[in-house]
């Protein structure tokens, strides 16, 4: 922050450092690559590379140049794909490409980019149920022509429950709408117990049936 500031600023810096810490700060702006380059008069590969010098190292990222001929850092991609869904890094639900890149020692971008191209999403958890009834296909079955091919005068009702809804009250009446003056609520209530409403939609005709 204050440090890569006073990079961009100070006379005493050099030239390609003041840049580097430039794009730092235009990045931390929110602007994207093709537009830091565009404002510096740079190539946008350029911008790229010390953005992710920056979020690999830190200040030492973009201080230090590597050495000539030095090859990139190269990751382990078997290693990485089987980490993201084999294992969760500590105290966390789940990998995040700063976790995992600091696992790997490479920059998250990199991460990022192995990611995409094998399709993991680590931060997307899709619910599922497995039905252990041995007649589940067949009462599927059963159900689903109900809708598709419906007997004859037949009544198909869809039901459902929602149990343990509290039966709440307010503490004082609210004053109603009128104008210039929204209707008032309070915020303090008091509980009459628990109750369980049991529904069915009348397929037919879109009717709701309802009792508590």
């Amino acid at each position: 922050g204050r440090r890569v500031a006073k990079l961009a600023r100070s006379k005493r810096t050099s030239v390609r450092l003041a840049q580097r810490a430039q794009i730092v700060l235009l990045a931390a702006q929110g602007l994207q690559n093709k537009d830091i380059a565009e404002q510096l008069g740079i190539g946008r590969v350029q911008v790229g590379r010390w953005r992710e010098r920056y979020l690999e190292s830190g200040l030492q990222g973009i201080e230090r140049d590597l050495p000539r001929g030095a090859p990139p850092t190269k990751v382990n991609v078997q290693k990485l794909v089987e980490l993201t869904t084999q294992s969760k890094p500590g105290a966390a639900t789940h990998w995040s490409t700063r976790k995992m890149a600091a696992e790997l020692g490479v920059a998250p971008s990199t991460v990022m980019r192995h990611w995409q191209a094998h399709g993991l999403k680590p931060h997307i958890v899709r619910g599922f149920k497995v039905s252990r009834d041995p007649k589940f296909v067949e009462k599927l079955e059963d159900i689903v022509g109900l809708y598709m091919s419906p007997p004859e005068h037949a009544l198909v009702l869809c039901c459902d429950e929602k149990s343990q809804m509290q039966a709440l009250d307010r503490t004082q009446p609210g004053l109603p709408l009128k104008k210039g003056r929204a209707q008032t609520m309070t915020h303090d209530y008091k509980r009459h117990g628990t109750t369980t409403l049991c529904a069915a939609l009348h397929v037919l005709d879109g009717q709701v049936i309802g009792q508590c």
